[in-house]
């Protein structure tokens, strides 16, 4: 039985410098990542995998990035366009050691709705299967690494405690966008559902 599992997410090219999404200095999780990595019992990666014209793309409303519309499943932030499925953006960064990777989750590849979290959808009763493949391995304690604090990273933290995991994240292991000071309150929503900051 495997009781920890070390989760990175979407340390992706562009979520990293240079790329369509940057998070500020998102390159520097790289070295954290692969560390933990080389120790870790099970690695999953996830990874933002969008089809093109996705409704979180500012693009496909025709509006700025950043402000926000109403969707179905509620206020959805509109990102530039990232993560294209296939596309050089949408690789893990090259600097990565993806290969040590045990399971890959892709999110984000239903059109009509984004997905930060790496157990759901944003419509958070759509799996993405995390869950149940953690359970069967009998892991109780999550790790978390990558990018974004204020988004995914948070989401996928939120979730984890909401489905009974233990969470800790690495705080030297993660970067924020911090549209309005959204990392201090990703740190304050965490802390308050249990999720350990370390």
């Amino acid at each position: 039985m495997i009781r920890e599992a070390l989760v990175v997410i979407d340390v992706q090219n562009d979520f990293c410098p240079g790329g369509a999404l940057a998070v500020p200095d998102g390159d520097a999780v790289i070295a954290v990542c692969n560390a933990r990595m080389a120790t870790a019992d099970l690695v999953v990666l996830t990874q933002d995998w969008h089809p093109a014209g996705h409704q979180s793309f500012a693009s496909t409303h025709g509006l700025a990035p950043f402000g926000t519309v109403e969707l179905a499943y509620g206020t959805q932030v509109l990102w530039p366009d990232h993560c294209v499925q296939g596309t050089a953006g949408a690789a893990f960064h090259p600097a990565l050691d993806a290969d040590r990777a045990n399971l890959v989750i892709r999110k984000g590849t239903n059109p009509a709705i984004d997905s930060y979290s790496a157990f759901f959808e944003n419509d958070q009763t759509t799996p993405t299967g995390l869950g149940g493949a953690l359970r069967e391995l009998g892991v109780t304690e999550l790790v978390l690494v990558g990018l974004a604090t204020d988004y995914c990273v948070k989401y996928t933290a939120l979730d984890g405690r909401r489905l009974g995991f233990a969470v800790s994240v690495l705080e030297g292991g993660v970067r924020g966008i911090d549209l309005n000071g959204s990392v201090a309150a990703a740190w304050a929503e965490m802390a308050e559902a249990g999720v350990v900051r370390r």
